[in-house]
């Protein structure tokens, strides 16, 4: 490589890193790019890991720090990486077989005799197929259960609309005594999976199922019920404000970046914790950037960005756009063709961004 090439490349990577929370410790290669300073390609230097890798490294370590730890499957550990737990502990692991609405229950029955309770399977089956046993026998006598609810989103691919689940934060984030989190990479989700065990109430943990570009390391601070700020202007206040929630928060890393070439300064915000949600950092960002632009790979209609609008409606009213699925269901397809047909990619994102910043200037 050329010598120029290089101090172009380093003076690029120093530029985009400075633009990352210093706070937060966040991982440095999350921008590694080709030596012209464009994105090679997508997550291209990044380590990807599946989110729901994470939930397996973290409920092992809980199991380890709690012998109240114990782990309920509908016949997919492996798939909802249950097994390492399983495997550790075998006598504290029911495998419950293809029968949804027995597994929350019999959690709800453990977590009434002192156990935590961890019960696992796909999103669209758990809280898909079973939701009135989770509202009727955990909720409501608010049982600390954690219901983990594994290959939601599009992402799941080849699997089709069916296995697409879509609906489920809106699904979980209605029901009185129930958490709802969403992590954004493997490393947040082993955090999120260890606060879980502490916090002694009903909770809903959202696991996607393809590898996602990890952007925090060990050191990036996790506090249950509080949101981050990632990417932060070179210079000067944000003129708007990202809210990203799970897997497309990397999505909205490149689309800032992309944002701030073009002269437009963000933030995004990682709103991993729907429910509790941090009213506070909500309306502080929206009274500084006056927009706001919310990302998540769900329905708009009463998922994150709903939850957002509520917080701003009642607090802080400002412009809004929403990036996620448009009222219709999944289909088969590669995770990043259907991420680019139900318009949640890069450039999605930066175009609502335009599109919030000139409602808020007219």
């Amino acid at each position: 490589m050329a010598n120029h090439q290089l101090k172009k490349k380093v003076k690029w990577h120093l530029k985009n890193y400075k633009m990352l929370n210093p706070k937060l410790k966040l991982n440095p290669k999350i921008f590694n790019s080709d030596p012209e300073g464009k994105q090679a390609s997508y997550g291209a230097g990044v380590e990807q890991v599946a989110i729901r890798k994470g939930f397996g490294d973290g409920l092992l370590l809980a199991g380890e720090a709690d012998k109240n730890v114990v782990a309920l499957c509908a016949d997919l550990t492996e798939s909802t990486q249950m097994n390492l737990f399983a495997e550790k502990f075998p006598k504290r692991f029911i495998e419950m077989g293809v029968a949804e609405q027995n597994l929350v229950t019999v959690s709800s029955g453990m977590a009434a005799m002192g156990k935590i309770p961890f019960c696992s399977s796909y999103a669209m089956f758990s809280p898909g197929r079973n939701w009135e046993q989770i509202r009727t026998t955990i909720a409501y006598n608010d049982k600390p259960v954690k219901i983990v609810g594994s290959h939601a989103g599009i992402s799941v691919g080849a699997d089709g609309g069916t296995h697409q689940a879509l609906e489920d934060i809106a699904l979980m984030r209605v029901i009185p005594n129930m958490d709802v989190i969403s992590p954004c990479d493997a490393i947040e989700a082993k955090k999120a999976t260890l606060a879980l065990a502490k916090t002694g109430k009903p909770a809903y943990l959202r696991l996607a199922r393809e590898k996602t570009p990890i952007l925090t390391t060990e050191e990036t601070p996790f506090e249950f019920g509080k949101a981050q700020i990632y990417w932060v202007p070179d210079v000067g206040i944000a003129q708007v404000g990202i809210i990203v929630t799970g897997s497309l928060t990397y999505r909205a890393m490149l689309a800032a970046k992309e944002l701030e070439s073009k002269g437009i300064k963000t933030k995004v915000m990682n709103l991993s914790s729907v429910v509790p949600i941090d009213v506070e950092a909500i309306v502080t960002l929206a009274k500084e950037s006056k927009a706001i632009v919310t990302v998540e790979e769900h329905q708009i209609k009463g998922g994150m960005g709903s939850a957002v609008a509520e917080v701003l409606a009642q607090n802080y009213p400002v412009p809004i756009e929403f990036v996620g699925v448009q009222n219709s269901f999944g289909q088969s397809g590669t995770p990043d063709e259907l991420i680019k047909h139900y318009e949640m990619d890069v450039p999605d994102i930066v175009l609502a961004v335009e599109k919030v910043l000139k409602r808020k200037l007219t």
